[in-house]
């Protein structure tokens, strides 16, 4: 083993992250591994929107450890106020790369656009949907991602918005479902697969922690991951307890692309 990537420590305090920094760091030195001291950060987290005293510094060794309001963790960018507009945009970022690399195909018109709106459903969109399972994501957020798959569509048709062809008939002609729908599916799946875990699994017990004695700040409260499933529960008319059928969970949350 050559390099070991994406190892996070977590604690409550400085003190207590330099404590396990230092305790990594003298462990893989003692197995002749370096800790790139480069390509370390830390992000203090601020979830409560609640205002702490942030003293203190985060150091390796004498060198001082940069500060960061966010990183990217697995593939998925973490912000220190827990929102996910990094993350979005650099997963739309993600699809336009994936839609550049194969313009020679997808523009041609000699190609069918079937068979465009099939390499854009195995390669392009899993792109952009990386990780949005997990997203508690917003209207705002969905639009977003909506604008860019149209842009990629209609280019792939030879279609402007000049030509006043309806965003619903060009995912028919390409064979594509709408992205928030494809969302929805995503994040319905996984909390089928947590559901079917054991009641003494880890992610299980980390849904059934309730949080008590916390201060909300001012304004409305931020969107959940949990909001949004209880909602897509309702507009199924559905309940957790179906998610314990497999088969029957996935032909309810599952969304076809237009044939």
């Amino acid at each position: 083993m050559l390099f070991a990537d994406d190892i996070v420590l977590v604690d409550e305090t400085k003190d207590g992250v330099n404590r396990k920094l230092e305790l990594l760091r003298n462990t893989l030195e003692s197995k002749g591994f370096k800790l790139s001291r480069m390509k370390t950060e830390y992000m203090h987290c601020e979830f409560r929107n609640t205002r702490h005293r942030d003293d203190g510094v985060v150091k390796l060794g004498e060198i001082e450890v940069p500060k960061v309001n966010h990183f990217r963790y697995l593939g998925s960018i973490i912000q220190n106020d827990g929102n996910i507009e990094n993350d979005v945009t650099h997963r739309i970022q993600a699809g336009w790369k994936k839609w550049r690399s194969a313009t020679g195909v997808i523009c041609d018109r000699n190609v069918h656009t079937k068979l465009k709106g099939k390499f854009y459903r195995t390669a392009i969109r899993p792109a952009m949907l990386y990780g949005s399972e997990c997203w508690a994501v917003k209207q705002q957020q969905l639009h977003k991602m909506n604008v860019a798959k149209m842009r990629m569509l209609r280019w792939m048709c030879g279609k402007t918005r000049k030509d006043r062809i309806r965003n619903i008939e060009i995912q028919k002609q390409v064979g594509v479902a709408p992205i928030d729908t494809k969302i929805r599916e995503g994040r319905l799946r996984l909390f089928g697969h947590l559901q079917r875990r054991p009641t003494n699994a880890p992610t299980r017990k980390l849904d059934s922690i309730e949080t008590v004695e916390i201060r909300r700040g001012r304004g409305i409260p931020k969107l959940t991951w949990d909001a949004l499933i209880r909602r897509d529960l309702n507009g199924l008319e559905s309940s957790p307890s179906l998610a314990l059928n497999r088969a029957q969970w996935k032909s309810l949350i599952h969304v076809a692309d237009p044939s």
